[in-house]
């Protein structure tokens, strides 16, 4: 395959994932809830192993100096913490609009997918293995969040196939991003969006994620959210091997 075929067949799988939070119709009661905390622990694992096997080395190795690489780490972590302080602000100053939170999510999902979509296709336009392996993190926290997602924008008014329509919508965001990469690479460098991705990665995984699974009700929950989580940063271990 073309790496212009790897970025759109990515952009229109990321798009699928964001349908995904359909099925929490079929579901029955309370079975959401129980598969939500693993699969956002597995995806924390699945994040933070992109970055730290796959990321982060691949950016040492493509003319990057270490300072210039672990500065980009850090401003890919930094501008997802302004994004979501950012967020947080609109939240806290929102008029009483209709739905205004599901509108809220909308974007912030949508702008969150385009960033995702430029970074991972900026690594696919280096490898196209190391792509698939951002690919897979990214993926694994798509599901869990799309599930949460869908869910609230049910939840906040939306008819269930209104809300799959926008987050169909928002998910093509996925796409434009990688599209956007794949245009400017004969024109710009793109290598500092491998480090970029690893700092996404980590934000994502660390600060999002990690507090939602680190206090379980039980200590059995506690070791499956534990090895959930083991699962997603051996996976990403086994493929950088």
């Amino acid at each position: 395959m073309t790496t212009l075929a790897w970025i759109v067949a990515g952009g229109l799988a990321m798009t699928a994932i964001a349908g995904i939070g359909a099925f929490t119709l079929l579901l029955p009661p309370g079975w959401l809830e129980r598969l939500l905390l693993p699969l956002v622990a597995f995806a924390a694992g699945a994040l933070i192993g992109g970055a730290l096997f796959h990321m982060i080395p691949a950016a040492l190795t493509v003319g990057l100096s270490a300072f210039a690489a672990m500065g980009w780490v850090a401003v890919g972590f930094l501008a997802f913490l302004v994004l979501e302080q950012w967020l947080h602000h609109r939240h806290r100053h929102q008029t009483r609009a209709r739905r205004p939170l599901t509108w809220l999510i909308l974007v912030g999902d949508g702008l969150h997918n385009f960033l995702g979509g430029l970074a991972v296709a900026g690594v696919f336009l280096v490898d196209a293995r190391l792509g698939l392996a951002a690919w897979l993190a990214a993926a694994a926290h798509e599901v869990p969040q799309e599930l949460g997602d869908f869910a609230v924008l049910v939840h906040g008014g939306w008819r269930p196939w209104a809300a799959l329509g926008v987050n169909l919508l928002s998910g093509l965001t996925f796409l434009a991003g990688g599209l956007l990469a794949w245009v400017g690479a004969p024109h710009w460098d793109l290598r500092w969006l491998l480090p970029l991705a690893a700092g996404n990665f980590l934000y994502l995984g660390a600060a999002d994620l990690v507090p939602e699974v680190r206090e379980a009700p039980s200590p059995g929950a506690r070791a499956l959210h534990l090895g959930a989580f083991g699962a997603g940063l051996g996976l990403l271990w086994a493929l950088a091997a």
